[in-house]
């Protein structure tokens, strides 16, 4: 089986080799300050013995563990420490796969391009359910598209590309359908702190033996390079989990999660909140000078994204190219993200240039 490199890494080596300056809007790595007490734990960590710089227990430090099961509402044992959310999703699909239920797994259009690429790893089929305009799932579309094929349903609330959030009736009825036709919902929850709507709602607060729920501290901590993730996983499915988990990584990041479990004990929720009061100027910011150029344009209720639509102007890589080359702005284009957002692009708004780069858009498409 081959692989093609994932489209991102192209666009930010074209935007890095471009003979002129370029905003960088591609992928989502917060340009602010991670908390002070992460910064404090490597530091501590780098004066400890020589056997804390071993292999850690495969899944995960167990005051970690302990930490994320409290703040959860979960047990310890229920919970995998991963490299980052990355390898949450994955695990998390590879068990759904392997109870041999189905081999299909349903995705929402628009989609994170990494879900298809790890269902094709996985030797799964991708069925796609189409969210509506505004980035929100209709629990009746994607009952009608389940059955008893489908291993699996996977969401992503806060939403990326869409920044759409899922209220707590939807969420309640995806893990309805997921029993219903004894798949599991998969729920990745890595932007939950960034809901700007406060209707964010965890797939934890239904109680289902068919929900995985997946999550990282890479965005909320921005930390996207120190790769310290988890999964919950229902008691029934956890230990196959933590088997394949082991295999693959071993473990990860020994440091890391004692930096995180430090930062979680330690950080002010007002951290939390400062960013995301940055993340809704720079909504505002972006969005009215779209909206002065004629462009149409999403509001996010959560994550750090939003899509734009130009006339004339369709979401191809060359497309994406040209307004690097042209605008000296780098976003992802739509097509990305699956048919129903082909006419559309993707700006990341981790950058303290927002303005700018909206004010170069608004130039180029005078």
């Amino acid at each position: 089986m081959e692989y093609e490199t994932p489209l991102f890494f192209r666009v930010m080596q074209y935007a890095a080799d471009a003979d002129r300056d370029v905003i960088d809007m591609v992928s989502g790595n917060p340009d602010w300050e991670p908390p002070s007490a992460l910064r404090e734990g490597l530091r501590e960590y780098a004066d400890l013995e020589p056997d804390a710089f071993q292999y850690p227990a495969s899944e995960g430090l167990a005051d970690l563990r302990e930490e994320i099961a409290a703040r959860r509402g979960v047990d310890a044992e229920q919970v995998v420490v991963t490299n980052g959310a990355g390898e949450a999703n994955y695990l998390a699909m590879a068990r759904a796969l392997e109870r041999d239920r189905g081999d299909e797994i349903l995705l929402t259009d628009p989609v994170y391009p990494y879900y298809p690429g790890k269902t094709a790893m996985l030797g799964g089929r991708q069925t796609y359910v189409s969210a509506r305009e505004n980035g929100q799932l209709e629990p009746g579309v994607v009952r009608e598209a389940a059955s008893e094929e489908t291993g699996a349903i996977l969401i992503n609330t806060p939403n990326n590309p869409t920044g759409a959030v899922y209220p707590e009736e939807t969420m309640r009825e995806l893990v309805a359908i997921a029993e219903d036709n004894d798949a599991v919902l998969i729920s990745d929850e890595v932007y939950d702190h960034f809901d700007l709507s406060g209707q964010f709602a965890s797939a934890l607060g239904v109680d289902s033996d068919h929900r995985i729920v997946t999550n990282a501290f890479s965005k909320s901590m921005a930390i996207t390079g120190v790769r310290v993730g988890y999964a919950v996983f229902p008691e029934t499915l956890v230990e196959n989990a933590k088997s394949r988990h082991m295999l693959v990584n071993v473990a990860t990041t020994r440091p890391g999660q004692y930096a995180v479990l430090q930062a979680l004990r330690e950080t002010d929720p007002d951290y939390y909140e400062r960013n995301r009061d940055l993340l809704r100027e720079r909504v505002d910011t972006f969005t009215n000078a779209l909206e002065a150029a004629g462009a149409e344009y999403t509001t996010p209720q959560g994550s750090f994204y939003v899509m734009a639509r130009f006339e004339g102007l369709s979401g191809t890589l060359e497309n994406t190219f040209e307004l690097i080359d042209e605008a000296g702005v780098a976003g992802m284009p739509g097509e990305t993200f699956g048919e129903s957002r082909r006419d559309w692009f993707r700006f990341a708004l981790v950058t303290p240039r927002v303005e700018e780069a909206a004010e170069r858009l608004a130039a180029y498409f005078e």
